[in-house]
């Protein structure tokens, strides 16, 4: 008979951690990353989860998402994870909401594993024992020589076989920096992420501008809304590239639409926004549904678990802000070797410990 193992506590709490240098993409600047962490107990076991989000989040886990989670059996993390999704409804169940059921969601999968005495990776049936990267930046606020040694430093010392950068912001100056970029990674791949940055004939044109560079993935480059004009862009891309989108998919019925309409070659998802690991292995069910590969957005430490599991994935994004400020917070991140990030089989759940004295001067 299985012992009872009610949710005792579950608590967030706020971080924000300053860039090492200001950043931007095709469509904002930021300098600094907001991390919101919940913290589930049950059985004497304490579940970490997280997102990147807005500290408004934390609200909404103490008012909405407290009070349907406390008192739940800890292992039936599919029944907290309905009730979290069915409270959020007259508050709208996107964005912030999403956001903090994401958090919450990873909490009580590490929590469940840590119960079992399992890591994530086998709890979630691995499919793989490690999971190719490639390096994402390349900020539009980048001069030269900062673009080229990021984007050169790993293929060099992380091995990636692909890199991202940023464009859209000053789409005159794009093919000279894609340029600066290719000469600094010899062969590997080249993606461009243009954050939505530009319309269907922009977006056309920059990819008739990019020829020749061997650019190979074109993320978002018209706003993800807007699946018709995905599609367009889709239609009118080299066979060799790919057009991405789907980071801010917060529900199964938005990848759902994304993949009916043909709009994308591989499907992006974030765990810290799609209803935690759970939504993020919906989407990738979907994704293999519609024979669709599936990249994961973002926070790789936090997807290693659910991307090991994922069918049909292709490689997470190895992004340097949440590269820096997981290592910062975290003892347990992964290391590259090679290109592929691997699981710790031995370590309970995602592996990952807060450094609660490390993050204090962090706090809000």
């Amino acid at each position: 008979m299985r012992r009872e193992t009610p949710v005792t506590r579950l608590a967030a709490r706020v971080f924000t951690v300053p860039t090492d240098q200001p950043e931007s993409d095709g469509t904002i600047s930021w300098d600094s990353t907001t991390l919101v962490l919940a913290e589930v107990e049950a059985g004497g076991q304490t579940g970490l989860g997280y997102s990147y989000a807005s500290k408004a989040c934390v609200p909404v886990i103490d008012d909405t998402l407290r009070p349907v989670v406390l008192g739940l059996e800890a292992l039936d993390v599919a029944k907290a994870w309905e009730q979290m999704w069915r409270s959020v409804r007259n508050l709208g169940s996107r964005g912030l909401a999403a956001c903090a059921i994401s958090a919450v969601d990873v909490a009580l999968w590490d929590l469940k594993a840590k119960l079992l005495n399992l890591s994530l990776a086998e709890l979630f049936g691995r499919r793989r024992d490690a999971v190719m990267i490639y390096g994402s930046g390349g900020f539009c606020s980048y001069d030269e020589a900062t673009l080229r040694a990021q984007l050169g430093g790993w293929v060099e010392n992380e091995g990636c076989a692909a890199v991202k950068m940023k464009i859209g912001r000053h789409p005159d100056q794009d093919p000279l920096r894609c340029r600066h970029a290719r000469e600094a990674i010899g062969e590997a791949q080249l993606f461009v992420d243009a954050n939505g940055a530009f319309s269907v004939r922009e977006a056309l044109a920059m990819i008739q501008a990019l020829e020749g560079l061997g650019v190979t993935w074109f993320e978002e480059p018209v706003t993800s809304d807007d699946l018709p004009g995905l599609s367009r862009v889709r239609d009118g891309a080299p066979a060799k590239m790919d057009v991405a989108a789907g980071e801010y998919g917060y529900d199964p019925f938005y990848f759902h639409r994304m993949l009916d309409a043909g709009a994308v070659d591989v499907i992006q998802a974030d765990a810290t926004r799609c209803l935690g690991y759970s939504g993020f292995l919906l989407a990738a069910a979907l994704a293999e549904a519609c024979n669709t590969p599936l990249s994961s957005h973002c926070g790789p430490a936090l997807h290693l678990p659910a991307a090991c599991a994922a069918p049909r994935l292709r490689h997470m994004e190895w992004f340097h802000d949440h590269v820096r400020l997981e290592a910062m917070l975290f003892d347990g991140v992964p290391k590259p070797t090679g290109g592929y990030i691997r699981p710790d089989l031995t370590a309970p759940g995602h592996g990952l410990v807060f450094k609660a004295a490390d993050a204090a001067r962090f706090a809000v």
